[in-house]
């Protein structure tokens, strides 16, 4: 069964210096039937005008991950971590039993542009905690690189749930395949770019949900780049 959330279908806010979409309901944005897919909880397509940005705020138990498109996000957490992320790299936060935290675009020109996922945890009350990789464009250029993993496979972030993230780019005419192992579910979200999902032809900003199905089998169109949430 497959499934597809389209860019223009997402719930949208502009708050001047922050233009965000929302693939999921999130904060002011509710849609019963858009609430997750399996532990996937939020993906938000947010651009952060410079000089601005999310000031402290608190989380609990959820597995939160950042990846930065373009420009730079600078982190700051109530564990003492302080850093500055750039486009290509991914930072994975573990909200756990509690944890404060600002995001900021650094930069007095660039806007930051950026997808901010929520994963819910295998279970709550975790210890909070931060980590943060590069994974630049040639490691994920015409083959499946592994992000974010249970078990920090092939020097993975390591997360708190029974997923596995993968990012792609590929480039027109180049076709892939993930096999779905039996009972296992993906979400495919289009970065950038045009690609053919299984049949489905899918944009940048798209999204789409695979049950029930063999394997992902992904088709470049136009340079198109995705990430792919190999799912429980």
């Amino acid at each position: 069964m497959i499934t597809i959330r389209r860019a223009c279908e997402r719930g949208a806010a502009n708050h001047g210096w922050l233009d965000t979409r929302h693939t999921f309901s999130f904060a002011e944005y509710f849609d019963p039937n858009h609430m997750g897919f399996r532990s996937l909880r939020v993906v938000n397509e947010d651009v952060i005008q410079p000089g601005t940005g999310f000031d402290w705020h608190g989380h609990r138990d959820m597995e939160v991950i950042s990846f930065l498109i373009r420009g730079a996000l600078q982190h700051r957490d109530s564990t003492g971590v302080e850093s500055v992320l750039r486009a290509g790299q991914v930072q994975c936060m573990t909200a756990g039993s509690g944890i404060r935290h600002s995001e900021h675009n650094p930069s007095s020109t660039e806007p930051t542009h950026f997808l901010q996922i929520w994963i819910l945890p295998e279970r709550q009350g975790l210890p909070p905690g931060y980590q943060q990789k590069g994974f630049p464009a040639e490691e994920r250029r015409g083959r499946f690189c592994l992000i974010a993993s249970p078990d920090g496979a092939d020097q993975s972030l390591p997360i708190h749930q029974d997923v596995r993230l993968f990012g792609l780019i590929l480039e027109p005419g180049t076709l892939l395949s993930h096999v779905l192992d039996p009972g296992r579910h993906a979400w495919v979200q289009v970065v950038s770019g045009e690609v053919e999902i299984n049949g489905q032809r899918l944009f940048g900003g798209d999204g789409l949900a695979l049950s029930q199905e063999r394997e992902v089998r992904v088709v470049g169109c136009d340079h198109g780049e995705i990430l792919l949430f190999d799912l429980a």
